[in-house]
């Protein structure tokens, strides 16, 4: 499956990131996204948002790489191009190998995952489709304490609702991050 990366004319206008949200984006190092700049019509689940978010990439116990994989796979199984562009180069700056994200859609036969990435996979296409079979916890819990599982059901969750929100939305990739500049010639 392929994502279609190209520009979408989105449901509602871009407005400016509130000053307070930016501040907090800047301290957090992130960036002024274009779902920023849709959730900006409420500043107050902005902020909600925000610190969620950053709460699991930055707050948790379990590797980023196996947390950005997950998120990953939620993009591809929801077929949104948002989430697989901005989640491909968080995976590229974390650290996840080339080879794993371009495996990931035959994750099961790939010989590049461990058992471990290979539960939270599977964990993760279980609470997509909103069916978890003990059979799918039992082998989490193999690999996954407590504390760890609820991390990862967390990322799967959340990571669930995000690209349904970005596709019923129809936010646009920011173009600055697709088309990258090329250095002229002097």
């Amino acid at each position: 499956m392929k994502l279609d990366l190209s520009k979408q004319e989105s449901r509602l206008p871009l407005v400016e990131i509130p000053e307070v949200n930016k501040q907090r984006i800047r301290e957090l190092e992130g960036e002024f996204l274009n779902l920023y700049k849709i959730i900006g019509h409420n500043p107050t689940m902005l902020t909600g948002w925000i610190e969620f978010a950053y709460s699991l990439r930055r707050d948790c116990t379990t590797p980023r790489t196996l947390r950005e994989l997950m998120i990953l796979r939620g993009a591809q199984l929801c077929n949104s191009a948002y989430e697989w562009h901005q989640h491909k180069r968080m995976a590229r700056k974390c650290g996840v190998p080339h080879a794993q994200v371009e495996d990931l859609m035959m994750w099961r036969e790939s010989p590049r995952y461990s058992d471990a990435e290979r539960a939270a996979l599977a964990f993760t296409e279980a609470m997509m489709a909103g069916d978890t079979s003990d059979e799918v916890f039992d082998e989490l819990k193999k690999h996954f304490n407590p504390s760890e599982i609820i991390e990862l059901a967390l990322t799967a969750g959340f990571y669930a609702m995000v690209p349904r929100f970005l596709n019923a939305l129809r936010i646009p990739i920011e173009q600055e991050t697709l088309d990258p500049p090329v250095a002229s010639a002097s």
